[in-house]
């Protein structure tokens, strides 16, 4: 498909815009320059802004020019939350935040020719601005009327703790980052969530109150969501982060190869850059064949492979196999190793002893009764060999990296147990 509007709504990722044939228009006869903003309100994005992100690179190869904004003024303050205030964070620790949100986000764009993303902060031109200044020039241009209407901001004014005049605030700071932008990159068209929407246009308010004669636009996304109703991108642990220091390539891969089979195919549209063709032959196989998890395992493989590298997939499908007799565990590096068994049931043992004693501590079996029975009918393993006598025991020898063991119960079952003195 060569007309962007029709890539992005056939992919699940056009919600809504201000004037539709106006957007078709201007982006058809671009390029267009555009903007999505980011604020560092952590330490690292979640697969949440991926959305975003590859939302970026597919308006780039479309042939449209990126400003990749992080919030260096905005992450100090924070997008109103539904239910409660944000805590603040020091300029220090949202600086340092800006580096590190930067480097995640670059990755995804390109940075050369014709339609080269740049990276702006909004602190450039909020740093030096006075209070004074601010509400002269920036607020006066704002209705509070029409602020308290914005979703965020309605649904926290009905709650108990209502709304500071720091976060109501937020908007007028979204909406000058848009204004900036127009004047300084020509920048005419905000992207982000449909949760975003009443910034978005806030921001094309102000430019038309003090540009009258310019024409831009705004593009809303969906939000993601989970067919069982949970919010996209949490597990059991919380958030799926891009920071490998925070959610490992494994348990990344993991969180994607676990998708449910209601939701597979709309993810792979809005996230995955294979054809249209190959889309719809996966939508085919899974709909087929769900226990194969073909789409599943695609999308794992796609997403793992940008977000982290290709060494790093290949790393975690080698320890993903592994684990259930597939490959050889001795193969896998420790970090890799590691970061697969925090992902299983588990148990911190002085020193190896006699398999079933092992079975029963880490939970393989409710008994040390049950584990011989385990081990007599031919399902247990440990390091992916199988157990051939009822009072086997574990030699240190066999500790992977000197200190871990893989228990397996049939084909399925697994549980790790790390051997430490003390």
């Amino acid at each position: 498909m060569t007309d962007i509007v029709d890539e992005l709504k056939w992919r699940g990722l056009f919600a809504q815009s201000t004037d539709e044939d106006a957007l078709r228009k201007a982006l058809a006869d671009g390029p267009v320059t555009f903007y999505c903003g980011f604020d560092p309100t952590a330490p690292s994005l979640h697969v949440g802004h991926l959305v975003q992100v590859l939302t970026m690179r597919r308006l780039q190869l479309a042939g449209h020019r990126p400003l990749a904004l992080v919030g260096g003024a905005t992450g100090q303050i924070g997008d109103p939350k539904p239910t409660a205030e944000r805590t603040l964070n020091s300029p220090e620790t949202v600086a340092a935040w800006v580096e590190r949100v930067r480097s995640q986000i670059e990755p995804f764009l390109i940075f050369e020719g014709d339609n080269a993303a740049t990276m702006v902060n909004n602190l450039d031109w909020t740093g030096g601005m006075s209070a004074i200044e601010f509400l002269r020039d920036i607020g006066k241009h704002f209705r509070v009327n029409k602020m308290l209407t914005k979703d965020s901001v309605a649904r926290r004014l009905e709650s108990e703790q209502g709304i500071s005049y720091t976060e109501f605030s937020y908007q007028l700071l979204q909406g000058m980052d848009f204004l900036e932008l127009y004047r300084r990159y020509g920048c005419v068209l905000q992207q982000g969530g449909s949760d975003q929407w009443g910034n978005l246009t806030a921001g094309l308010d102000l430019i038309h109150r003090l540009e009258p004669d310019a024409v831009a636009h705004a593009l809303a996304t969906p939000l993601m969501t989970k067919a069982d109703g949970t919010k996209f991108g949490k597990t059991e642990g919380g958030a799926v982060w891009l920071d490998p220091e925070m959610t490992t390539p494994y348990a990344f891969y993991q969180f994607w190869l676990n998708v449910d089979d209601r939701d597979i195919s709309r993810y792979m549209r809005i996230l995955s850059f294979r054809s249209r063709t190959e889309l719809e032959e996966l939508e085919r196989v899974t709909e087929e064949r769900p226990q194969a998890r073909t789409a599943q395992r695609a999308l794992a493989e796609e997403l793992t492979t940008l977000v982290h590298g290709a060494g790093q997939c290949a790393s975690v499908i080698a320890a993903s196999k592994a684990l259930f007799g597939q490959g050889d565990l001795a193969e896998l590096d420790e970090s890799t190793l590691a970061a697969a068994l925090s992902e299983l049931p588990s148990a911190r043992v002085s020193e190896p002893g006699l398999v079933v004693d092992l079975f029963a501590e880490v939970g393989l079996a409710p008994s040390k009764s049950a584990a011989r029975r385990t081990v007599k009918e031919g399902g247990a393993y440990v390091n992916n060999v199988k157990v051939a006598a009822e009072d086997a025991e574990v030699s240190a020898d066999e500790l992977l990296h000197g200190r871990w063991l893989v228990l397996r119960r049939g084909k399925k079952n697994l549980a790790a147990v790390e051997v430490a003195a003390g």
